[in-house]
């Protein structure tokens, strides 16, 4: 199976489009090589995800025979992803949870405006 299929199969991207876009930017890594979207995966192989500034590893276990469900993934891929850039992510949410109060509303369209630009300069991709 292809390398961008197999993210979209394991939901990994939201479309295939995204997925060989990332292979194009050589964000992708198999077996620490960067790869294009056409290139043929296999089990035991180790993809390396540069996504949100976050490197996710991922060990292909099986390969799908389609898009499988979110609770099916486990049974095809195994995160290998270190604790560390985990908490990267984590950081990246709490930060977002800081802006407003839970339970305050929606933000306004200037408020929201601000949060993109704040957002866009300090995690850029």
């Amino acid at each position: 199976m292809r390398v961008d299929k197999y993210l979209w199969a394991i939901r990994f991207f939201k479309t295939r489009t995204l997925a060989s876009d990332a292979c194009k930017k050589n964000k992708i890594l198999v077996d620490d090589k960067p790869v294009k979207a056409s290139k043929e995966i296999l089990p035991s192989q180790i993809i390396q995800i540069n996504k949100n500034q976050i490197k996710f590893k991922v060990k292909v276990i099986e390969i799908p025979k389609s898009r499988v469900g979110a609770k099916l993934v486990s049974l095809y891929a195994l995160d290998l992803t270190p604790k560390e850039e985990l908490d990267k992510l984590n950081q990246k949410l709490d930060v977002l949870s800081v802006f407003r109060e839970k339970g305050t509303g929606r933000p306004t369209k200037r408020e929201r405006r601000d949060l993109e630009d704040y957002l866009d300069d300090h995690f850029d991709d």
